[in-house]
C-alpha cells in the first residue's frame, strides 16, 4: 500500500475505504461479509473508511466492526454533518454526538461539511456560527480534520476553498469528470495551497469499466498492457500528485484485494505516455455518443445571466454517454440545489457566448434543447422537493 500525507504529515493510504456500498442481506447491512472485506482491507493496508450520517446504517456498521476488532485507533475515520439539515449550531451538535455515538468513538480523524454544491451554503454555515463550532471541537479534540465535499462548478469550488482554512476536501473526480465539477482545475487550486484532496467516483459508478462501450474495452484489451478498464482509471488518478486518496466503494473480497494489489505501485507520475494515449482515445469513443461537442473550455464564459453553460453541455452529454438517470441526477445536484440554480431556460438569446466558441456550437439552440432533455416536469417537481429539504436560507 502506497501512502501520502495529510496536512499533518500524517501518512493516510491512497486507497481509502468508501462505506455507502456496503452489502445489505434482510433490510439491512450484511455485517459478516462486511466485516470480512473491512478487515481484508486493513490487513492489506487501508487506513482511511469514509461513511456520512445519512447512508443508511453504515456509521453504525463500521463502528461496531472497528470496535469488536480493536482497530478503531489504527484507522482514519472520515464522516460528514448534513450541514443542508442544520438549522442552527444545537442542530449541528445533535448531529455530531449521534455521530459520535454510532461510531463508538470520542473523535473523528476526518470530519466533512457534507454535500455542499454553492458558496452560499458555506455563507448561510458561517452565518450559524460553524466557524466557532469548529473551532471548538478542534479544540478539544473531537475533531482532528475539518474539510468539505463538494458537487458544484469548478468557479464554487475554488470560492468556497479559498474561503476557509480547510484541513482537506473530498471532489468526485475521474478522467470523464476532468473539466467539469470541481475537475482538474480544482485539483491543483487545491494542491497550490497545499490542501489534500479525496476522490470519490473514481470510476463513475461503474461506468468507466462495466459501462464502457465494447469499443472502448476492445481497446483497453488490445493495447491496456494486461491491465483492467477499473485499474487504468485508478492509475490516471494516482498519477496526479495532487491526489491524496481514492475511495472505493468496495463490497467483495475480489474488488479489495485487486484494488489493493494496485495501490501498491501507485506512485505520483506512474502512469506512461502509452497508457496516457489510451485514455485519450477511450475518451473519444465514448464522446461518439455525446450530444454536443463541448471540450469544457469554458471560452463561452461568464454568462450575462449566469447560466452555466458547459456544466448544463457535460450533463447533457452524460445522459448519452452514460444513462439518463445519471446525467439527469448528477445535474439536479450540481444545478438545481445551488442557491441561485443557473438553468438554461435563463437565456435570454444575446449571442455573446457564440462568439466566444471554438467548436462554433450553436450555444443557444443547444441550452433549449439541453433543458427539455435534463429537466422534464417530473424531474422539475423533484427537484423543487429537494430544494425545500436541503437548499435553506
Amino acid at each position: 500500500m502506497q501512502y501520502r500525507n495529510d496536512r499533518n504529515g500524517d501518512p493516510v493510504s491512497v486507497l481509502g475505504y468508501g462505506c455507502m456500498r456496503f452489502s445489505r442481506k434482510g433490510g439491512g447491512i450484511d455485517m459478516d461479509k462486511t466485516e470480512q472485506e473491512i478487515l481484508e482491507a486493513f490487513h492489506a493496508g487501508v487506513n482511511y473508511y469514509d461513511t456520512a450520517y445519512i447512508y443508511p446504517g453504515s456509521e453504525d456498521a463500521l463502528g461496531q466492526i472497528l470496535q469488536k476488532n480493536g482497530t478503531r485507533e489504527k484507522v482514519r475515520i472520515a464522516t460528514k454533518l448534513p450541514q443542508y439539515m442544520v438549522r442552527s449550531i444545537a442542530s449541528a451538535d445533535r448531529y455530531f454526538n449521534e455521530e459520535l455515538a454510532r461510531l463508538r468513538t470520542g473523535y473523528v480523524d476526518y470530519y466533512l461539511m457534507h454535500h455542499i454544491t454553492d458558496i452560499a451554503q458555506w455563507e448561510r454555515l458561517k452565518g450559524l456560527g460553524i466557524r466557532e463550532w469548529i473551532a471548538d471541537k478542534k479544540a478539544l479534540g473531537l475533531i482532528r480534520n475539518i474539510g468539505f465535499s463538494f458537487h458544484g462548478s469548478t468557479e464554487y469550488f475554488i470560492r468556497v476553498l479559498e474561503d476557509y482554512d480547510w484541513d482537506f476536501c473530498q471532489i468526485q473526480y475521474n478522467y470523464l469528470d476532468e473539466t467539469s465539477q470541481a475537475g482538474r482545475r480544482g485539483l491543483e487550486a487545491a494542491e497550490k495551497k497545499g490542501v489534500p484532496v479525496i476522490i470519490m467516483e473514481p470510476l463513475r459508478g461503474g461506468k468507466l469499466t462495466i459501462g464502457l462501450p465494447q469499443r472502448a474495452k476492445d481497446l483497453i484489451e488490445a493495447e491496456g498492457g494486461g491491465r483492467s478498464a477499473a485499474e487504468i482509471a485508478l492509475r490516471w488518478l494516482w498519477d496526479q500528485p495532487g491526489v491524496t486518496c481514492v475511495l472505493s466503494g468496495m463490497n467483495s473480497l475480489e474488488m479489495v484485494r485487486e484494488n489493493c494489489r494496485i495501490a501498491d505501485s501507485a506512485l505520483p507520475g506512474c502512469m506512461t505516455q502509452e497508457e496516457r494515449d489510451l485514455i485519450g482515445r477511450i475518451r473519444t469513443v465514448i464522446s461518439e455518443t455525446e450530444k454536443v461537442g463541448c471540450t469544457g473550455c469554458r471560452y463561452c464564459m461568464p454568462c450575462p445571466q449566469g447560466v452555466d453553460i458547459p456544466g448544463i453541455f457535460h450533463y447533457y452529454n452524460q445522459m448519452y454517454t452514460d444513462s439518463k438517470w445519471s446525467g439527469r441526477k448528477e445535474y439536479a445536484q450540481t444545478n438545481a440545489l445551488r442557491r441561485q440554480p443557473s438553468y438554461a431556460s435563463l437565456c435570454i438569446g444575446c449571442g455573446k457566448c457564440e462568439k466566444h466558441c471554438p467548436q462554433s456550437i450553436p450555444i443557444r439552440e443547444k441550452l433549449r434543447e439541453a433543458d427539455r432533455a435534463l429537466r422534464p416536469w417530473y424531474v422539475k417537481g423533484g427537484a423543487f422537493v429537494v430544494r425545500k429539504f436541503m437548499v435553506r436560507k
